[in-house]
């Protein structure tokens, strides 16, 4: 929908955008159209959409031959999406919160599309990810998509990026200024594919306790921020082991070192007491 299209809609159904829900609608079409085709939605892909709204991408998903499941919580528009329902195109609306959603319930295999509230994003996230998908096309604060993708050595490289990859391979980044969106928004958003990805030869369990602990202090070298999970001789054995320079900074290491250091780790030592 453009501006002069949506603004009658709202008023017909007598919604208003809510703040509490980060409802912030697309008004802009090639927008719409580049999210699909960074999607690579194909007939018969079974969709899951998050937070679909007056439908704006819900309607470019049937058109591309997909089966939509929508997940909506706001009972307006959840309601109002039954619009795009004809016999060709096959369309399921649920009236929920994702975070609620037994995702169980869908079809596999599944591609997620998401214009995510921003104020909740790594716990939709990790709902997702304990679901098997192929990918997921998301619509997030720019900042937070540039820290999903970013690599070793980059300021923006942290928990965040090394919890995306470790599920997922970043893809497909492109901005979208405030003034694609009714009402506009403070802050600038991107467009990020999350392309599904084998998962590392270690337990998330073991992976990311140890990535926290180390970027809780991130300007420290390793050999100190992991103090006291493990003590100061495991340490600089782990790290010799793994091949990591001992003065090595958590932003240092790459996605694989990081894989490496937890493996070793888990496996040679026994964490302290803290």
């Amino acid at each position: 929908m453009i501006l002069s299209e949506l603004i009658p809609f709202l008023k017909k159904i007598d919604a208003r955008p809510k703040k509490s829900l980060s409802q912030n609608f697309l008004i802009d079409p090639n927008i719409v159209r580049k999210i699909v085709h960074t999607a690579e939605i194909s007939p018969g892909d079974t969709v899951l959409e998050i937070g679909p709204g007056p439908g704006a991408l819900t309607s470019l998903l049937l058109d591309a031959g997909a089966q939509v499941f929508a997940i909506e919580k706001d009972t307006l528009f959840a309601k109002e999406l039954s619009r795009f329902q004809t016999p060709d195109r096959r369309l399921k609306v649920f009236e929920a919160d994702v975070l609620d959603f037994d995702l169980k319930t869908l079809p596999l295999p599944l591609k997620v599309v998401a214009n995510l509230p921003y104020h909740i994003t790594t716990p939709i996230l990790e709902k997702i990810f304990s679901h098997p998908f192929i990918s997921l096309t998301l619509m997030v604060q720019k900042e937070v998509a540039v820290r999903m993708a970013a690599k070793e050595g980059s300021k923006d490289y942290g928990c965040l990026s090394l919890f995306v990859q470790f599920y997922t391979t970043p893809n497909g980044l492109f901005k979208v200024p405030p003034s694609c969106f009714y009402p506009q928004p403070k802050v600038d958003s991107s467009v990020i594919r999350l392309d599904s990805r084998t998962l590392p030869p270690i337990s998330p369990d073991l992976f990311f306790p140890l990535v926290r602990k180390a970027f809780q202090q991130r300007r420290k070298m390793i050999s100190s921020s992991l103090q006291p999970l493990y003590s100061a001789d495991q340490i600089r054995e782990g790290l010799l082991s793994s091949g990591i320079s001992k003065t090595a900074r958590p932003e240092e290491l790459s996605f694989s070192q990081w894989v490496e250091l937890s493996k070793t780790m888990s496996t040679n030592y026994s964490k302290q007491a803290t």
